[in-house]
């Protein structure tokens, strides 16, 4: 008879954030007597976040910011639980709640078991310590005797394929290896909850594949519970049972994994005919402050189309460059993704040998494809500026798109093919 493994109710994180007054630029000056005024407020805020133990706040201005919002549901023993939603939708805020890390503003959780997280590489290791002692710590931290370790070593060893560096210590581990045994000790050590975060992402193929086997004979045949994050939507149909789809930090639904998926993808699968750019979220190694050209607008070449193009039409667009100096040439990568998260084709405008300079100012550049034949289905487009060896600009989700059935779709009956697209293949009568 299976149980509530996790009962999560009216759960909500609040962050205090500090914000540091800019004064008109304008303005000829400041008065000393407004400085004094504005440092004693602070001086008496700080000195009041102290005497109530709370954190202390810079800057002079304190916002509150609500990560997650009232959030309940409940998960089943030997469930999987994939978590879904957009970047600081409070997927990662929400784990960490959950495995303690952090504690809730309001609300109550009840944990049927013991934890085991993984929210990042490396997570409960000691970076001084040896692959071999971290196996030991981490298992002390999960309660565990030295004796119910010892009994699991050898096959977290063999896992995490780090049996050469065992007694080396993990500050000098690659990412790949840390995330390895940090997976290979979460795994193993038999908590009734494990907690995982995209993690994985920093793993080769091979042990990718290696890790959602692990976790699937985790629930299925240990009949464990999981909590699963991750925007590659294939690998969450394949591995949850049943989704949370949330967003701003509230729950916008929670059931079947199936249909909790198609929402998120139709969620996020609208884009508007002109697409300003310039305000698209960057990874943070990208600092368009020291970028000499960044990217400013996306829009379709046809003034009567939008994101949505019949198969087996052309697709052209326009894509709108804001260059600070001259430059000789620039390079424009296209990286093209199904809505689930695999990548299915890549263009520069160097394999075409077309050389792009750009002038100071707004360049406008039009892409076209004669032969776009993507099956009908959503997709989304990444887009990345490379001046020399120098990555500009990088955009991972410049626009959702839809390939649409036509004629020439029912025609090849193109919706019971499988895959992502039609190849441009012959044939011939060989006798």
């Amino acid at each position: 008879m299976t149980y509530d493994a996790i009962t999560v109710e009216n759960l909500s994180k609040t962050y205090l954030i500090g914000h540091q007054h800019h004064r008109d630029r304008q303005a000829k000056y400041t008065a000393l007597r407004d400085v004094i005024v504005q440092e004693a407020r602070n001086f008496a805020r700080k000195a009041a976040d102290v005497a109530r133990g709370r954190q202390i706040i810079q800057g002079d201005k304190v916002e509150e910011f609500v990560a997650i919002d009232n959030v309940s549901f409940t998960v089943k023993q030997g469930e999987v639980l994939g978590i879904i939603g957009r970047n600081g939708a409070g997927k990662s805020t929400l784990l960490k709640v959950l495995s303690r890390i952090t504690e809730p503003t309001k609300g109550r959780i009840t944990l049927r078991g013991r934890v085991s997280s993984l929210l990042e590489v490396g997570t409960g290791f000691h970076p001084e310590l040896t692959g071999r002692e971290n196996i030991y710590l981490n298992g002390a931290i999960l309660g565990m005797t030295r004796r119910e370790i010892t009994k699991k070593f050898d096959e977290i060893v063999d896992f995490a394929e780090v049996e050469k560096f065992l007694d080396t210590p993990v500050k000098h581990y690659s990412s790949g290896m840390f995330v390895r045994l940090a997976f290979a000790v979460a795994a193993h050590l038999e908590p009734e909850i494990l907690v995982v975060d995209e993690v994985l992402a920093v793993g080769d193929t091979e042990f990718q594949k290696k890790c959602l086997g692990k976790m699937d004979d985790v629930s299925r045949r240990g009949g464990r519970t999981v909590l699963f994050v991750s925007h590659n939507m294939e690998t969450v149909l394949k591995l949850c049972t049943r989704g949370l789809f949330l967003e701003s930090g509230r729950v916008r639904d929670v059931g079947n994994i199936d249909s909790i998926v198609s929402r998120y993808l139709n969620a996020r699968s609208s884009s508007p005919r002109l697409i300003d750019l310039s305000s698209k979220g960057r990874p943070p190694y990208i600092d368009l402050d020291k970028s000499n050209a960044r990217l400013a607008r996306l829009t379709p070449s046809d003034s009567d189309s939008n994101w949505s193009i019949p198969f087996a039409q052309p697709l052209s667009f326009d894509i709108s460059i804001d260059a600070k100096p001259s430059i000789p040439e620039v390079t424009i990568f296209l990286e093209i993704f199904s809505v689930r998260g695999f990548e299915i084709a890549t263009w520069s405008n160097s394999s075409s040998r077309a050389a792009l300079p750009v002038h100071a100012g707004i360049n406008t550049f039009r892409i076209g494809f004669p032969d776009f034949n993507l099956l009908p289905g959503q997709y989304y487009m990444g887009i990345s500026i490379v001046c020399g060896e120098r990555l500009e600009d990088y955009i991972s989700e410049a626009v959702t798109f839809e390939i649409v059935t036509s004629t020439e779709a029912a025609r090849i009956k193109a919706n019971n093919l499988r895959g992502a697209m039609v190849p441009s293949g012959t044939v011939s009568i060989l006798e």
